[in-house]
């Protein structure tokens, strides 16, 4: 299995130009609402805007679909295990093969995988277009966050390629010593948790090292530090969150107007 996570697309685009709290900010929204509620209409609603917020976000599909594909997979994954494995079927008798579902219980297994798929595409749009430099500047200056943790946060999106490439490392070095799973689905989590294991092992010694690098050359000294790149809100980026606090109100309001609409803790 291979993580990809390059930073590719076009940074003129009229997604990727926005302020990088604005995004994350339109992102927040979507996934609340998509969290808090567990019915099938809102996550298809919502879904079906974040597809098409693809073409302006300057990521090509093929690359957002490297970036989430292991998120889709989880969320298939999800949805088949809550419809087969849910502890009463209920609805229409449908037969898939041998195994005998409730059409309202396939829905509802449905709609937790729809869920799933759109928080992560929301996630992963508002991430992969943001700049971290950009979003370590607008955590200094408009959320006043501290510059040890503007920059500890830039310096973790820096190294998430590393990793991955790090990832990737430890698979080839296992294989060239003969050590592959096969076809064994139980041997393969086994491995996996080893590479795992050592991927983390590996960062944090990496983490480690970079700290005591960027605090000898003064990163850590001022407790103020000046913005090379001040960036502006304006009225674009406050149209981007109230698109996204618009598309949650919609969703919802179709979701009551059809009689379907469930809130979580409800």
């Amino acid at each position: 299995m291979r993580i990809e996570i390059s930073l590719l697309g076009d940074p003129r685009a009229p997604l990727a130009s926005r302020h990088p709290l604005a995004k994350l900010g339109a992102a927040a929204l979507m996934m609340l609402a998509l969290f808090v509620a567990i019915d099938i209409v809102t996550p298809v609603i919502l879904l079906a805007v974040l597809v098409a917020a693809v073409p302006v976000s300057g990521l090509r599909p093929i690359t957002l679909l490297r970036r989430a594909w292991p998120l889709l997979v989880a969320g298939l994954a999800i949805a088949i295990l809550n419809t087969v494995f849910a502890p009463h079927q209920s609805g229409a008798a449908v037969r898939i093969g041998p195994i005998l579902l409730g059409l309202t219980t396939i829905v509802e297994g449905a709609a937790v995988g729809l869920r799933i798929v759109g928080i992560a595409l929301a996630g992963v749009l508002a991430l992969a277009t943001i700049e971290p430099t950009d979003l370590a500047d607008a955590l200094m200056q408009h959320l006043h966050a501290p510059p040890r943790f503007a920059l500890a946060a830039l310096a973790a999106v820096r190294m998430l390629p590393v990793l991955a490439d790090e990832w990737r490392l430890i698979g080839l070095a296992r294989r060239a010593r003969g050590i592959e799973a096969g076809l064994n689905p139980v041997i393969a989590l086994r491995l996996a948790a080893g590479r795992l294991f050592a991927l983390l092992v590996a960062a944090i010694r990496r983490g480690t090292r970079l700290a005591l690098a960027m605090d000898a050359r003064g990163f850590g000294e001022r407790p103020c530090r000046t913005v090379a790149r001040p960036q502006s809100v304006d009225r674009a980026d406050w149209l981007l969150v109230a698109g996204a606090l618009l598309a949650g109100v919609t969703a919802t309001a179709v979701s009551l107007a059809l009689g379907s609409y469930r809130l979580l803790f409800g």
